[in-house]
């Protein structure tokens, strides 16, 4: 009897210094992808000598750009400095930036949660902005209770006949809200699937350039998976385009 392999998907590293550099992912972003993605992940650091993204395309069906303490530099879109206190990660841009530009042309698909989402805006030549959420779309501290960060909640109104909209079977749902960038200019190519409800910020994206599946949440659906159906459809949906590249090979 032949078992069907599970598609492989690539989950993009950040990089923290605990006494030392570490590159780190956060288990909630890992989970999900196994039980409700019926995947099996590889992470990727972002290490720029330590990856080859042309190799990696190779072995990936699929990539998710998770979310990050740290933000997009500003010179990866023309914009000015970030407020005092904001992180960048070079090498995480570069890395994020690279692997999801080969894998789009190889006509696989990619995915993004909160800094995944403003990378691929970033990718499609879209520009981000702290303006454009500045107090209303952050609470808490990542020093502090995290459930207290990821607690605090929104609506968003989904793109009618948009993907999210088929799969959640929604078009309206409350999400959490944990960025300090958002969507400025939207990327060229990339459409609207969700807009925030209170004040009109793009809260997901989606494109298909080369066929794939392009899609992207500025919400966190990892935080609270196991609770929110309409989280878990947005990795129903990851896996079911994991495995239609999978089949391709």
């Amino acid at each position: 009897m032949t078992v069907a392999k599970r598609p492989v998907i690539g989950v993009l590293c950040c990089n923290e210094t605990l006494g030392r550099p570490v590159p780190t992912v956060a288990t909630r972003f890992v989970a999900p992808l196994a039980r409700f993605s019926d995947s099996t992940v590889m992470l990727v650091p972002a290490v720029r000598d330590a990856v080859d993204s042309a190799v990696l395309t190779t072995l990936l069906d699929g990539v998710l750009l998770t979310g990050s303490r740290s933000n997009v530099a500003p010179h990866r879109y023309g914009g000015g400095p970030l407020p005092a206190g904001q992180q960048i990660d070079p090498e995480r841009d570069e890395v994020a930036l690279a692997l999801a530009g080969r894998m789009i042309e190889a006509g696989k698909p990619v995915f993004g949660i909160c800094r995944g989402l403003q990378e691929i805006n970033v990718l499609f030549g879209g520009t981000l902005s702290t303006d454009s959420c500045r107090g209303r779309h952050h609470r808490g501290s990542w020093d502090g209770c995290f459930d207290t960060l990821f607690g605090h909640r929104h609506d968003v109104e989904l793109n009618d006949g948009g993907l999210l909209a088929c799969a959640t079977g929604r078009q309206r749902m409350s999400v959490n809200s944990v960025h300090e960038q958002g969507i400025d200019r939207l990327g060229g190519g990339l459409s609207v699937e969700a807009v925030a409800a209170d004040d009109g910020l793009i809260e997901a994206i989606r494109a298909q350039p080369c066929g794939a599946e392009v899609l992207a949440v500025q919400w966190h659906p990892e935080w609270d998976v196991d609770r929110s159906p309409e989280s878990r459809a947005f990795f129903t949906v990851v896996g079911t385009s994991l495995r239609a590249a999978a089949e391709a090979r």
